[in-house]
């Protein structure tokens, strides 16, 4: 047997790299073997922090003789998703269209010619809840394969064929306005939950992109239902077991309704999302609970997935060594009463328990509990709460620890680097600041090649051979535009400018749709293309974002015309699905607003009264402003051009639909000049 994937960056490809299946990654060397031994492709697409992955991988890729009659009968290909999005998109598109319903892992069948013909996710190693065996499974496709090719060729081409016509429905090239925007707001209402925050039952995730749409509205509009709903969701969440008491950090998402049990991965975009929105509620309200989370989670993604290269891992596993050698989810993070005991001693058990709600009877299994905090009238002594929380995270960092993804994906440092520019400015954390320059820096030193281009991935400073989708030249050109408001340094807004000059020469077509892969990248059996969110902004609206805001930076007419173009299918989808397009209505009120351009200006980058404006601008709530902050006479950024001093001393300009304010130098008028 040869092991293929040794030298792969991927994490999760590492992990099966001692399998006795003698394992492809996705190359065009893998079908031509099928070709050359007539054999179909299993084609497994997983994650490294995905439990059931890790489970299949164990029932059956660990097995000889299961590995035997794949390496027999079958080309095996495994992916890493989070490597290869377009890969997984496309197949998975082919599941959730032939089954109803997908997830990971993913198990699919292919012709050598890539082209799918049966489908699945998990299989278990015996027959299992109306489930047949993963052997059942093959054996059940060599037979087909063997005895009935041109049915299962048939098959495959119809497949195809049905894939490659479906269209999205795309809406035309008007952006929305405010009778879509309503329409959303009203949608969103409709599926709230008022009891427990969030939209929707069981599995509950964090809707991070449907919030920042919920902020951004209200800001414009003085919406207080859409205050409310971003409020009392991020409250749930925050007291809920989704988010680590202990440390910082959302879980994936909360497998009941109350946000108490999460799936216990912490995944960077989720927390970068987060991150952000918590901050930016923390700007909108003062809420003290919600600068305690941006911050925490800020520190979060710096202590525990900052790289050596200085950017960020993709995620933290949700299984981690119970201590009898057996890895179980959630073992790192679950506390039962006797273990509060035997860390704070009786009577400081008895606080923490009643604290953080933990019973005799447990909120998870084995009479184990998610610590929370739930709503109760109690008062606690501030010091005493800090003292137990101290000696409880002491303790539990003597756990073992779940493995990292230390695989650093471009789309999502994009998303943390804009997360900690934001909310170290905010909160006056420059060590947050500069953990957000140094990720950026790494992108830029090993992500981007001599044109521009972007590598998806990254992995202890080796480049992955993958080019970036969509998702990575918006999110990163984001994180960049994000950088050059908070530092004023013009040299983020010209890379920003790289990127999404690739965005409107591969990813736009002549209608203005995007699609997820480049015009020159690997051909599969369908180009790629999703306007709604997932996990983290779809590329479409995060693209749009991103040139809608270089727009106003830069004055470029083509970038503002493409985003435009690009929002008007959030004029189609706003009002029906507003929670899967929520980057794109949260781009859209930017779009509404104007957005703002504020330009401040100073006689040296030190000068306090300078940086005063600097710091309103960036706390001013108008949907997708941007700020440009510099020495007046300075060339760094286009929005500093013909802005003088006033009377010698630092001024802001604020303008809006090619109409601008008088200048001002009082922070008070600034403000208002930046709310509705």
């Amino acid at each position: 047997m040869v092991n293929r994937l040794a030298h792969e960056t991927s994490p999760y490809l590492l992990q099966h790299a001692d399998n006795p299946v003698d394992w492809w990654p996705w190359s065009p060397e893998a079908f031509d073997e099928a070709r050359r031994t007539n054999r179909p492709v299993l084609l497994s697409v997983g994650y490294s922090s995905c439990h059931w992955c890790h489970v299949m991988a164990h029932e059956s890729f660990e097995d000889q003789p299961t590995a035997d009659y794949l390496n027999e009968n079958f080309v095996s290909v495994k992916v890493d998703r989070e490597e290869r999005p377009d890969v997984d998109a496309v197949y998975m598109e082919a599941v959730q269209a032939a089954t109803g319903q997908g997830g990971w892992p993913m198990t699919v069948f292919l012709t050598p010619d890539a082209e799918p013909f049966y489908f699945g996710t998990y299989f278990p190693p015996a027959p299992r809840h109306g489930m047949p065996s993963f052997r059942q499974v093959l054996e059940g496709v060599r037979s087909a394969w063997t005895d009935r090719r041109d049915e299962v060729a048939e098959v495959a081409g119809k497949i195809t064929r049905d894939l490659s016509q479906r269209q999205i429905d795309y809406g035309g090239t008007e952006a929305p306005g405010e009778e879509e925007l309503s329409g959303a707001l009203l949608g969103l209402t409709r599926e709230y939950d008022p009891q427990r925050g969030g939209f929707g039952g069981a599995p509950k995730f964090p809707p991070s992109m449907a919030l920042e749409f919920l902020l951004r509205h209200h800001a414009r509009t003085g919406s207080e239902g859409a205050l409310e709903m971003a409020r009392d969701t991020c409250e749930r969440m925050a007291r809920g077991g989704i988010y680590d008491q202990l440390a910082g950090g959302f879980a994936r998402y909360s497998v009941d309704r109350d946000w108490v049990v999460p799936h216990f991965e912490k995944m960077l975009y989720d927390n970068a999302l987060l991150c952000r929105v918590y901050a930016h509620l923390w700007r909108s309200t003062g809420s003290e609970l919600a600068r305690r989370v941006a911050v925490e989670t800020a520190d979060f993604l710096v202590r525990e997935l900052r790289t050596n290269e200085g950017g960020f891992a993709s995620a933290l596993d949700a299984d981690s060594d119970d201590g009898t050698g057996k890895h179980v989810e959630g073992a790192f993070y679950v506390w039962t009463p006797e273990q509060l005991t035997e860390v704070l001693g009786a009577a400081d058990a008895e606080l923490a328990a009643q604290y953080f709600g933990v019973t005799e009877d447990g909120t998870f299994e084995e009479g184990q509990s998610v610590l929370q905090l739930p709503q109760s009238e109690g008062v606690f002594d501030a010091e005493k709460v800090a003292s137990v929380k101290s000696r409880l995270l002491d303790a539990r960092s003597q756990r073992p620890a779940p493995g990292r993804d230390d695989k650093v994906v471009a789309a999502w440092n994009g998303l943390a680097i804009a997360a900690l520019a934001e909310t170290g400015a905010y909160f006056d954390r420059p060590d947050l600041v500069e953990a957000a320059v140094s990720a950026a820096d790494l992108l830029v030193r090993l992500h981007l090649d001599e044109h521009a281009k972007l590598a998806r991935t990254s992995k202890d400073g080796q480049v992955g051979a993958n080019a970036g989708v969509l998702e990575d030249y918006a999110d990163v050109a984001e994180g960049f535009l994000a950088l050059a408001s908070v530092t004023g340094e013009g040299v983020w807004l010209e890379f920003a400018g790289f990127l999404l000059d690739h965005v409107l020469a591969g990813f736009v077509d002549e209608s203005g749709a995007l699609y997820d892969t480049a015009s020159d990248a690997e051909q599969l059996i369908r180009r790629p293309q999703d306007p709604t969110d997932n996990a983290a902004p779809s590329g479409w609206t995060a693209a749009a974002g991103a040139l809608l805001s270089y727009a106003a930076q830069t004055g470029a007419e083509p970038h503002r015309t493409a985003a435009e173009r690009a929002l008007g299918v959030v004029k189609a989808l706003g009002p029906r699905v507003p929670r899967f397009i929520g980057w794109g209505l949260a781009v859209a009120e930017a779009y509404l607003d104007g957005p703002r351009e504020v330009a401040v200006v100073g006689p040296s980058l030190g000068d306090e009264s300078a940086k005063a404006l600097h710091r309103t601008a960036l706390l001013g709530t108008a949907p997708g402003a941007v700020v440009a902050f510099g020495v007046a006479g300075s060339d760094e950024l286009p929005l500093l051009a013909d802005r003088p001093l006033v009377d010698g001393g630092p001024a802001a300009y604020v303008c809006r639909n090619f109409t601008c304010d008088a200048p001002t130098t009082d922070p008070e008028r600034l403000r208002t000049a930046l709310t509705r």
